[in-house]
């Protein structure tokens, strides 16, 4: 592809990310992107890179170059967002511009004289400027400033940035095949520079992105891509060769593979979820893993009927409950744009609808691990201290992973700017014995 034809992508794709949300399509970014490059296979690897790595940049400092482009008055639409981009994140010039923006085929139509006269009293500022409001230098939802505030106090500046950045590609070894040692070896020899996770036992982090999907090891099933704090939520769980335990909201099944490996693929694990197809993409996985002691089931919802033959059978219970995603922030800029103060409301209402119902399944002196991808009180510790009040026969059990260091909380929590992982936040709540 032509470099203008790139731009001509970044923003058709843009535009339909504006109508889908408009519409209150609550479509993730990254699944519009996956959908666009494969009705036309004829984009290259370099160029599907390039397009999508234009389209989060604008994702990720939507804020910041909304600000720039309503202060003089200027129009906010997918196309002048795009071209705030090459401006301010890529430092285009005019020139540079006007052979992006040349009305050729497949390329954007000539600037405008608006545009170029924009360009021009724009080209090499810093983006950020001192009339920002704080949300908006900082790119995060202004309804969130009290929370955020208060969770981060004087380090909100260094959170935030940490919570904008581009995520680390990190994997997770499956020891039913593989040791982390060979994984990295033959990561080594794709010239992806791979080191230990710091606080991970299986997990390796990559200095350099590469074909992971395409590697013999992956289709051997060696290793999964896990970030780093997901794999210590599975971790925290604390799952034991021969034990029951239920994921209670598996999806895809991440957090169920490495379940299944911490028990040596011994004892039994109930997968469930309301989500069909998301429970359908954990079949593959599982056969590729190795993995045989997973048992998929879907539920109608989270107090599905069939739940009751369950009662008190669970050595553990892992809730990965739905939330906001405000830890994934680096992964999914935009649920930024894409999460109102009202879908928090009724997220935090399903969170407590779950955690009720699956209190039921565990066995006394059982465990029931309460987790979100979510930075955010109301979700975490707020929840706990709910259910806590209406389940006085569960008591907290403090965590001792490595990762928490933090003395203060007896529960897991995890931050970019602390961790390099995304934001999680885990609780180990034991069942009293009889």
């Amino acid at each position: 592809m032509k470099p203008g034809a790139r731009v001509a992508a970044v923003i058709e794709l843009l535009e339909e990310l504006d109508s889908l949300w408009q519409q209150g399509m609550q479509i993730p970014a990254d699944v519009v992107l996956t959908r666009y490059h494969r009705k036309r296979r004829f984009i290259g690897s370099k160029d599907r890179r390039e397009i999508s790595r234009q389209v989060y940049g604008v994702l990720r400092h939507e804020a910041q170059l909304a600000w720039w482009m309503e202060k003089p008055g200027y129009d906010r639409s997918p196309r002048s967002m795009s071209l705030g981009g090459l401006v301010f994140l890529d430092s285009l010039s005019l020139l540079e511009l006007d052979g992006l923006f040349d009305g050729d085929v497949y390329c954007p139509v000539p600037l405008s004289t608006k545009e170029k006269d924009w360009v021009q009293t724009h080209m090499g500022q810093p983006l950020l400027h001192a009339d920002m409001p704080v949300s908006v230098e900082l790119n995060y939802p202004d309804w969130m400033q009290p929370a955020l505030r208060d969770l981060f106090g004087d380090q909100l500046a260094e959170a935030m940035v940490a919570l904008n950045a581009e995520a680390t590609v990190d994997l997770r070894v499956n020891t039913l095949k593989a040791t982390r040692q060979q994984v990295m070896t033959a990561l080594s020899h794709q010239e992806m520079k791979p080191v230990p996770t710091p606080f991970a036992a299986e997990g390796v982090r990559l200095k350099k992105r590469g074909a992971l999907i395409a590697m013999q090891a992956y289709r051997d099933g060696w290793f999964e891509i896990q970030d780093e704090g997901s794999q210590l939520v599975a971790q925290l769980v604390q799952a034991q060769p021969g034990e029951i335990g239920i994921d209670f909201c598996a999806g895809a099944g991440g957090k169920t593979l490495a379940l299944s490996d911490r028990m040596k693929n011994r004892g039994r694990i109930l997968a469930w979820d309301i989500a069909e197809a998301r429970l359908k993409q954990m079949t593959p996985r599982l056969a590729r893993a190795g993995v045989s002691n997973v048992q998929t089931q879907l539920l109608k919802s989270e107090w599905d009927s069939n739940l009751v033959q369950h009662a008190g059978s669970a050595d553990w219970v892992l809730l990965d409950v739905p939330c906001s995603g405000t830890g994934m922030w680096r992964r999914s800029p935009d649920l930024k744009r894409r999460t109102s103060q009202q879908d928090l409301e009724k997220v935090t209402e399903h969170q407590r609808q779950i955690a009720d119902s699956a209190a039921r399944l565990v066995k006394p002196g059982g465990r029931l691990v309460y987790a979100t991808c979510s930075i955010l009180r109301q979700e975490n510790e707020d929840q706990v201290d709910r259910f806590l009040a209406v389940h006085p026969e569960f008591i907290v059990q403090p965590t001792n992973l490595p990762a928490a260091k933090d003395k203060t909380t007896p529960y897991l929590r995890l931050f970019p700017h602390q961790h390099a992982t995304d934001g999680f936040f885990g609780a180990v709540l034991v069942k009293r014995e009889v």
